[in-house]
C-alpha cells in the first residue's frame, strides 16, 4: 500500500517555527506534484503550498506567502514544509498530498493520494 506518512507537528509560540515532512514510503510519487493542505477545526479544508515534480516551481496561499517554504528532496522522494512565524490562525492539521500530475496545483481535486494528517498547534 502505497503510504504518505507525515511528521514534525506539535504545538509552538507565535513567531517560532516547524518544520513538517512528507515521506513517499513507496517512492511513487516522485514525479509528480506534491502539496500541503490543512484543515482547522470546524474549517474546511484549505490549500496551504505545492511544488511541482522537480522541485523548480512552486504555489503558495496568500495567507502563508513568505511564512512558509515548501522543498523536495533531489529523489523526489519527501517533501518538507518549512513554516517560520507562526500565528495562531496557523493551527490546523496539515496533510500532505500527491497529485495526478506534474505541476503544481492548488485544488484538491488534482491529488490523488493524501497523508493521515499531523497536528500543529500555535499557541499565543
Amino acid at each position: 500500500q502505497v503510504q504518505l506518512v507525515e511528521s514534525g507537528g506539535g504545538l509552538v509560540q507565535a513567531g517560532g517555527s516547524l518544520r513538517l515532512s512528507c515521506a513517499d514510503s513507496g517512492r511513487t510519487f516522485s514525479r509528480n506534484a506534491m502539496g500541503w493542505f490543512r484543515q482547522a477545526p470546524g474549517k474546511e479544508r484549505e490549500f496551504v503550498a505545492s511544488i511541482n515534480w522537480s522541485g523548480g516551481f512552486t504555489n503558495y496561499a496568500p495567507s502563508v506567502k513568505g511564512r512558509f517554504t515548501i522543498s523536495r528532496d533531489n529523489a523526489g522522494i519527501t517533501v518538507y514544509l518549512q513554516m517560520n512565524s507562526l500565528k495562531p490562525e496557523d493551527t490546523a492539521v496539515y496533510y500532505c498530498a500527491a497529485s495526478n500530475n506534474g505541476g503544481a496545483p492548488t485544488m484538491e481535486y488534482n491529488y490523488v493520494r493524501w497523508g493521515q494528517g499531523t497536528q500543529v498547534t500555535v499557541s499565543s
